[in-house]
């Protein structure tokens, strides 16, 4: 199938308007972080969910809540950004149609970036927010993680961290083009360097060093690539094919398999690095968030609906057209 002109058209402005400069190894970060907030400022505020600002364990953070939230469904999202920028101002698009998919109010939240904090920094930030949530009654067993790029490797890394020290796991994890391996030696890297219009690998490789210093790149805890993935919750990965990084999803999706874990892998034609953030331009981007619903509803359908036999459905609604659930029916009725 034919990608859309849509899609067509945003890989082509990444190409021409040259973005991929922010991760350039000669790059200014203070100038990269500064653009990337220009252009996030640019756009509108979510019109599909409520934002308020609070603090996490020092860190700037924000709920957003869409309309449809289930009462004890919370997400928490970890941005992407190479590890070097990224914010809420970035991210927030994303993350409320996310959480519409999701159905979940959704904690969004500004780590320490590199290189003014490297490795373990964005990691020790991460798992202090995840702690902060179970300390103030989030139930875990309606807890998702969800993040994109570096923020798709951080959700994988806690997680191990987690199961390590016994801690409570989240019900679910969903990663967006995750980059698992901070090593850059994936095939991909090479093959889809003329396909991807956003990312070379000397660009993912400077990343890398900004975050790890003199850390080895296969830490398990900075690249979960190399990671014991056993005991891992059920897993959904989208990425593009048309990204360097997606052979950071697929050995990560093999690996985690061989493992026993339960990988949903979503390997979509023609799309780009993290392409659900251009939703509201993108069909394909809706398309992938309406799969990112439907696995959250497989796995944490609502309780008492289930409980007494109703059948869910999902219709786009609004402008956008984004995905909302209805309830068609009641299977204990069914033969009244």
């Amino acid at each position: 199938m034919a990608a859309s002109w849509q899609n067509r058209a945003l890989k082509l402005g990444f190409r021409m308007q040259a973005l991929s400069e922010t991760f350039a190894p000669e790059v200014n970060v203070g100038r990269g972080r500064a653009e990337m907030e220009i252009l996030a400022k640019a756009a509108r505020r979510p019109a599909n969910a409520i934002c308020l600002p609070t603090q996490v364990e020092g860190m700037a953070a924000e709920w957003i809540t869409p309309p449809l939230a289930l009462p004890k469904r919370t997400l928490m999202f970890i941005h992407g950004g190479g590890y070097f920028f990224g914010s809420l101002n970035t991210h927030r698009q994303l993350a409320a149609d996310v959480a519409n998919a999701a159905q979940a109010r959704t904690l969004l939240f500004e780590y320490r970036l590199a290189p003014e904090h490297r490795y373990p920094a964005a990691l020790d930030d991460t798992l202090a927010v995840y702690r902060a949530l179970l300390r103030d009654g989030v139930d875990p067993s309606q807890l998702i993680l969800a993040g994109d790029s570096a923020g798709g490797g951080l959700t994988l890394a806690i997680m191990t961290a987690l199961r390590d020290a016994g801690e409570p796991l989240p019900a679910l994890a969903i990663c967006f083009s995750p980059w698992t391996d901070l090593a850059c030696v994936g095939e991909s890297m090479q093959s889809r360097v003329k396909a991807d219009p956003w990312f070379d690998p000397r660009q993912m490789v400077q990343a890398a060093r900004y975050y790890l210093g003199n850390q080895a790149p296969e830490t398990p805890l900075a690249s979960p690539l190399y990671a014991d993935l056993h005991g891992l919750p059920p897993l959904l990965i989208q990425v593009g094919m048309d990204e360097i990084l997606l052979s950071d999803s697929t050995r990560l999706a093999e690996k985690a398999r061989a493992a026993g874990v339960d990988v949903t892998l979503q390997v979509w034609p023609q799309m780009m690095h993290v392409w659900q953030a251009f939703a509201r331009y993108v069909p394909e981007g809706r398309a992938a968030l309406d799969h990112v619903a439907a696995f959250v509803h497989a796995y944490l359908s609502p309780p008492r609906l289930a409980e007494n036999g109703f059948d869910i459905a999902y219709v786009r609604v609004g402008r956008r057209g984004m995905l909302q659930p209805i309830i068609v029916g009641n299977r204990s009725h069914a033969d009244e």
